[in-house]
């Protein structure tokens, strides 16, 4: 009797060891092997007016400051245009609501300006909005708070490094987005056509000196398509990346990666239509029918307002884009409204 106790306990440990590895392999202790979630309704849609007849709303950037959540996104009108909104509420049930500043209305202007990211930059004591106008664009506030004090646009590159011009294709170049550890700032962008880039500057000379471009991860087309978030997992020296790809249904979902450094090698962790960081079909939606079955351009809720884009891994939400499954037609005139996916399976 007291052989078997020993053997079940042996077993058992063996078994537990077995799953603490393959959590742990799969980026972190906090991270499970797979993820589930669950998802609002459309939380927020487009406001059109006289002089903005805006038919989507996308791309959404997202912190919690203060007691408020600040929401800045992309907006299509009905000629196809591009440009940028920000919006604040105390509440997700307030968010519907809110006002939604067009940003064209500022220094940062009219034309093409689209794929916002918004954080904190520490060391300036300065709010960033990074975004897209054909090249890595940026403008800064000392507040968040009034959506008419953002700077003029200027650019972290003005011009498409060497290495995105031999691999681009008919690709275009898109969504960047920013990101620090303590002594480099890394801005990742994509291409449309398989490939992730990298280029770096030092915190210290940081919103200057962007350069040494790199691919960092390479896969077919639709694979690797766009919109890369990368996050660092809070209480861990490991990192979180996220990239958007076309499924084989011709749906948008979430692909990821973990890595041990900003400017390592990136491990698959939940990178398969199989097993998905965000696709539909680990989505379970709030009255049973899916309004969505694209999990298309958004961030993770993070732990923080700062370049580090500190992410809680025992508490993931997802502030995404989704439309109607019927929709069809030019991809500007697409009806994007934004949703929210919070983890039901969390490890911790």
């Amino acid at each position: 009797m007291r052989s078997r106790r020993v053997l079940l306990a042996v077993v058992a440990a063996v078994l537990l060891a077995l799953g603490a590895t393959a959590t742990a392999s799969a980026g972190g202790s906090a991270l499970p092997a797979t993820l589930q979630w669950s998802s609002s309704g459309p939380l927020i849609a487009p406001q059109p007016d006289a002089t903005h007849p805006v038919v989507s709303v996308k791309d959404p950037s997202v912190v919690r400051y203060k007691g408020k959540w600040y929401v800045f996104a992309t907006t299509a009108d009905t000629s196809g245009g591009w440009s940028l909104v920000q919006m604040s509420f105390t509440d997700w049930s307030q968010a519907g609501s809110a006002h939604q500043t067009p940003l064209d209305t500022t220094a940062i202007g009219k034309g093409y300006r689209a794929a916002p990211q918004i954080f904190y930059f520490a060391p300036e004591k300065t709010w960033y909005l990074v975004y897209q106008t054909g090249v890595p664009s940026y403008s800064t506030t000392k507040n968040i708070d009034d959506p008419t004090s953002w700077s003029a646009p200027k650019n972290f590159q003005d011009a498409m490094p060497q290495i995105i011009k031999d691999n681009i294709g008919n690709g275009y170049w898109v969504d960047f987005w920013t990101v620090c550890d303590e002594e480099k700032c890394y801005l990742f962008s994509s291409d449309d056509n398989g490939h992730l880039y990298r280029s770096e500057t030092t915190v210290k000379q940081f919103p200057e000196g962007f350069g040494n471009t790199k691919i960092v991860l390479q896969d077919s087309k639709f694979s690797l398509f766009e919109a890369s978030n990368v996050y660092k997992l809070k209480g861990s020296d490991r990192y979180l990346l996220l990239n958007e790809a076309i499924g084989s249904d011709g749906r948008r979902y979430f692909r990821s990666w973990t890595s041990e450094g900003l400017d390592g090698s990136w491990t698959a962790y939940a990178d398969t239509e199989d097993n998905p960081f965000a696709r539909s079909t680990n989505v379970t939606f709030a009255d049973g029918t899916a309004w969505t079955k694209d999990i298309s351009h958004g961030e993770l809720v993070r732990d923080g307002i700062d370049q580090t884009m500190q992410l809680d891994p025992c508490r993931i939400r997802f502030l995404y884009q989704g439309l109607d499954p019927a929709a069809s037609g030019d991809y500007s005139q697409l009806p994007y409204r934004l949703g929210l996916l919070t983890q039901t399976n969390a490890a911790c």
